[in-house]
């Protein structure tokens, strides 16, 4: 489904977690990284293929997710010739996106990325907001730079001092009241013995930022386009 100036009707997603990273995904059977994106089928609004991309590609559903925010108006990018099949040439231009931020209500357990029988993602990690746009492939630098820099204002305020505090008032109380002491290292209150993370998680509140390498130009699953 093109428009009159061939470009295909698309969405995109960038998928905050509650430290504001964002969801990044690789490619399957590829060295390349890229935020979940789709297109539009007909009948379709953009909302409704956004959610349907997001449960076929990361494996979410509507209540696990918060949307934050979209983008005004659609923002375009060309395909190189060379990208796009022969038979299309001439008709197909490119992409019309329109970007959505989400905000990860659930946990990183819920994240399914075989949740269909023909997944577009073998791995995922969480990234910084602003990724280098030398990893994404060069003719998609400029929306993604556009779709953050446009969705970056509504990026969900933290204040970790208070939460820090409230977290060390209720602890307290609750010492308080059952007469017991709570357990400490360095300041820092313990976990409960047999808690256990899911894999891939960590309790480093900082973890080290990974460097994404380069995007593919297939950046889309429909019809071999972008």
């Amino acid at each position: 489904m093109l428009d009159r100036d061939g470009f295909r009707p698309n969405v995109g997603i960038i998928l905050l977690n509650h430290k504001n990273q964002v969801f990044w995904g690789k490619r399957i059977r590829t060295h390349s990284w890229q935020f979940p994106q789709g297109g539009i089928d007909r009948g379709e609004s953009p909302e409704q293929a956004m959610f349907r991309e997001l449960h076929e590609e990361v494996g979410l559903m509507p209540d696990h997710v918060r949307v934050v925010a979209r983008t005004r108006d659609w923002l375009r990018y060309e395909v190189p010739d060379r990208y796009i099949r022969r038979d299309a040439r001439g008709h197909y231009k490119g992409q019309k996106q329109i970007w959505f931020l989400l905000q990860l209500l659930g946990h990183d357990w819920d994240l399914n990325l075989r949740a269909t029988d023909h997944p577009e993602f073998d791995a995922w990690r969480w990234n910084d907001y602003w990724v280098p746009l030398d990893v994404v492939v060069e003719f998609k630098r400029g929306v993604y730079e556009m779709a953050l820099t446009e969705l970056a204002r509504f990026i969900p305020r933290q204040d970790h001092r208070n939460r820090y505090l409230r977290g060390s008032m209720r602890s307290r109380d609750q010492d308080a009241a059952s007469g017991a002491s709570a357990p400490h290292r360095g300041g820092q209150l313990l976990l409960h013995p047999g808690v256990e993370l899911p894999p891939g998680a960590t309790f480093d509140p900082t973890p080290p930022s990974a460097t994404a390498p380069g995007l593919s130009a297939d950046g889309e699953k429909s019809h071999g386009q972008h």
